[in-house]
């Protein structure tokens, strides 16, 4: 084994993506966009002013997902 740690994706109830492991986060346009931790989270609400990241804003906004 390489030491990469598998990828993956939990998406929270009502939250964001929870991103863990070794992904290439790209932009829309497939420029990278620059990871600080091994664990991200990301918008799903569209409201975050870090985006793509999450900031909780989706808990003020009183966003839901389905189940």
């Amino acid at each position: 084994m390489s030491g990469r740690i598998p990828a993956s994706i939990t998406p929270y109830p009502d939250g964001p993506l929870m991103v863990r492991g070794d992904v290439e986060l790209r932009n829309a346009a497939g420029e990278p966009i620059e990871r600080h931790r091994r664990t991200v989270a990301l918008c799903r609400c569209g409201l975050s002013s870090i985006k793509p990241f999450c900031d909780g804003t989706h808990k003020a906004a009183g966003f839901t997902t389905d189940d």
